[in-house]
């Protein structure tokens, strides 16, 4: 009998050189699916003894020293070992010396290439719930600003150049439909992750009598792959993901621009908390918003994960090959930069100071309410494109003479067109034209707070479903320390 401590040292007679083991070891980063693969085994081992491949007694010390390995991970106590190469070996390893020969039955009927794609779409499904439920407290936030904020006009801009009237509320409201979607695609995400990959063996699935769907079953996956050499070679769930929290990366950092802008003195409309900026080493007048630069820069660092695991993929023939354990670093990567962005959202907003006083002001220059001086002369019968050209001549003569819009009277409207009536100038009225533009979707405070009712119920929506769909109470009861399950313990 070989005493080769490598899993697949068989065949090989020389020691594997040290420079190989030390890159081949994947076991620094991917101990972080350690409780996933403790999850996957347990509920390989229990459809084991149910097909009779190992007896009911060998199943209870495997499951009883998965739930102590379970343990010595959570308290910080396992001896983790580079020479195991990686999270499979080292649990394993580690059952053996706990539980002797026994624990060579636990790999009965798959790979590691079966497991690790397991473990990647347990641990996929767990980290997009959190990020699901992180979304969802950022939409709350927002929704809640957005609903207290529904009468505060503000400019909204095209270009970056002052446009047309809106309110603060609906300019969050627009957030807040982004961040929705990001939702919705995470759930979407997750559907597809959630799908049970052992069985397919190392490629070509296994001659023994497995039961596929009593494991999907204990692990609360609602579908089962049905080719072995996708199954261990498809980390689409992984690309979908990275993907899926680049787009939130493009919300998060449009959002941090807009606040970098807000908060700078050109703006003034708010003010960043203390607690949310830095000062400068030289100028001690300085108050930089380093946070909003930070989600905004973080963005592309979490573009390049995905980009680095579309590059390993790309070429890769069928099935299993090595290149795929570099889908692990790029991927924690991007899930928790994208977490801790989204996770400090809701208290940065929360702890900004809106300047009112500033945003109102800024609508008096820029003549944000010509094209309502247009829509008057179309409600006069007038073509749009000629009331576009005759209030473009409007705003010529304003330049000219130095005035804002608010500064005309009558006499000299008529005399650029007498379309214009004595009632004209009343509507160069930031308030009217705002309250005017009630279709849904609109600025106006009435069809603001109608959006935030809608998203308000549809986050809700999500939140549902995110909830019904995420880890397994195998899982969970891994993940909080349960107790060994009474049937296991006695």
């Amino acid at each position: 009998m070989s005493t080769d401590s490598r899993a697949w040292g068989g065949r090989f007679q020389e020691a594997t050189a040290a420079v190989v083991e030390a890159m081949n070891a994947s076991v620094g980063f991917d101990k972080a699916l350690a409780l996933e693969d403790i999850a996957g085994s347990i509920a390989h081992s229990r459809m084991l003894a149910a097909q009779k491949l190992v007896a009911p007694e060998e199943q209870g010390l495997i499951e009883a020293g998965l739930f102590t390995i379970a343990a010595e991970i959570r308290a910080g106590t396992f001896a983790w070992s580079v020479a195991r190469e990686d999270v499979h070996m080292n649990v394993e390893g580690a059952l053996a010396d706990k539980i002797g020969r026994v624990a060579g039955k636990l790999h009965t009927g798959r790979s590691r290439n079966d497991q690790v794609a397991l473990d990647l779409r347990l641990w996929l499904r767990r980290e997009q719930t959190a990020l699901g439920h992180e979304l969802h407290r950022l939409i709350t936030t927002l929704v809640a600003l957005a609903q207290e904020h529904a009468e505060v006009a503000m400019p909204g801009y095209t270009h970056l150049q002052r446009a047309q009237p809106i309110t603060l509320g609906h300019h969050l409201m627009a957030y807040v439909a982004m961040f929705l979607r990001d939702l919705d695609r995470l759930l979407d995400a997750r559907r597809r992750t959630s799908v049970l990959p052992l069985g397919s063996g190392a490629l070509a699935a296994s001659p023994l009598p497995l039961d596929r769907d009593r494991v999907a079953r204990e692990l609360e996956l609602p579908e089962i792959t049905f080719n072995s050499l996708d199954g261990v070679s498809d980390r689409d769930a992984a690309l979908e993901t990275m993907a899926t929290l680049s787009i939130v990366m493009v919300h998060v950092s449009r959002m941090a621009e807009e606040l970098v802008l807000w908060a700078s003195q050109e703006f003034g409309f708010i003010e960043l908390s203390d607690g949310f900026c830095t000062g400068s080493s030289l100028m001690p007048q300085k108050k930089n918003p380093d946070i909003p630069e930070l989600l905004r820069g973080k963005a592309g660092r979490v573009f390049g994960s995905l980009q680095a695991l579309l590059t390993t993929m790309k070429g890769l023939p069928l099935a299993y090959n090595k290149d795929m354990q570099e889908d692990k670093e790029p991927l924690f990567d991007a899930v928790a930069t994208a977490r801790q962005c989204v996770g400090i959202l809701p208290e940065l907003l929360g702890a900004m100071t809106i300047r009112q006083d500033r945003m109102r002001a800024a609508l008096k220059d820029g003549f944000l309410l010509a094209t309502d001086l247009a829509d008057y002369l179309v409600d006069t019968g007038m073509p749009f494109r000629e009331a576009h050209h005759v209030v473009g001549r409007v705003v010529a003569h304003c330049l000219g003479a130095h005035k804002r819009l608010e500064d005309l009277d009558h006499a000299e409207l008529a005399a650029i067109d007498p379309a214009f009536g004595a009632d004209a100038l009343g509507v160069i009225d930031a308030d009217r034209s705002i309250a005017r533009r009630g279709l849904p979707g609109g600025p106006a405070p009435d069809a603001v707070r109608q959006a935030a009712e809608f998203a308000d119920t549809r986050a809700a929506t999500l939140l549902a479903r995110l909830d019904k769909g995420g880890p397994s109470a195998l899982e969970r009861a891994l993940h909080r320390g349960d107790a060994l399950p009474a049937h296991v313990a006695s």
